[in-house]
């Protein structure tokens, strides 16, 4: 019994066309998604202090707690990046109050440098509570030859932390930066 052709070639070109729609529809969607992961996972570790990312605040609204927490200050410099950065020495206070500490950065080339910081927190899961008032890392930062620059945070532990009882056991956290030449 031999089977008819039931496709003819008009209706099998259709069926390509259609099929190449889809195709490129899927591609235009995964190259969207590419573009928008990185802002995207970006905004998911603001919001969740995934990864030790900090929140950004205008002040403390919640007070001060009588809990202690001990932070600490690191610095890393990318060889790209003629300068040396000296972080802040540590400080113990009660958690929820605002505290000021100053980075120290020298340019140690004949040229002027523009250089970026990234940053996070660790422990990873602390970096929810840990809010930034002012910081030098959301601007860049431009250091002629020889120049010597005090860089300031301005920052407070959100006293929410204390109702995380992941967290009862830390008594410290420590607040990274990793410094770069900019692209520019």
């Amino acid at each position: 019994m031999a089977h008819a052709q039931d496709s003819s070639p008009i209706v099998n070109s259709r069926r390509h066309h259609r099929i190449a729609y889809v195709l490129v529809l899927v591609v235009a969607a995964m190259v969207g998604v590419a573009y928008a992961a990185v802002p995207l996972y970006k905004i998911f570790c603001q919001v969740t202090g995934y990864g030790g990312t900090t929140q950004v605040a205008d002040a403390n609204p919640k007070g001060v707690i009588d809990r202690e927490m001990t932070v600490r200050f690191d610095s890393n410099v990318d060889g790209g990046l003629p300068w040396t950065v000296t972080p802040a020495r540590p400080i113990t206070g009660k958690i929820g109050s605002t505290e000021t500490i100053n980075f120290v950065a020298v340019n140690n080339s004949d040229k002027t440098v523009t250089g970026t910081a990234i940053f996070n927190v660790s422990p990873d899961r602390a970096g929810v509570y840990f809010n930034k008032i002012e910081c030098f890392c959301f601007t860049e930062q431009t250091l002629k030859p020889g120049e010597r620059v005090e860089m300031p945070v301005v920052f407070f532990v959100d006293p929410d932390l204390n109702e995380n009882k992941d967290l009862d056991t830390v008594r410290e956290i420590t607040l990274s930066y990793t410094f770069y030449a900019s692209d520019k």
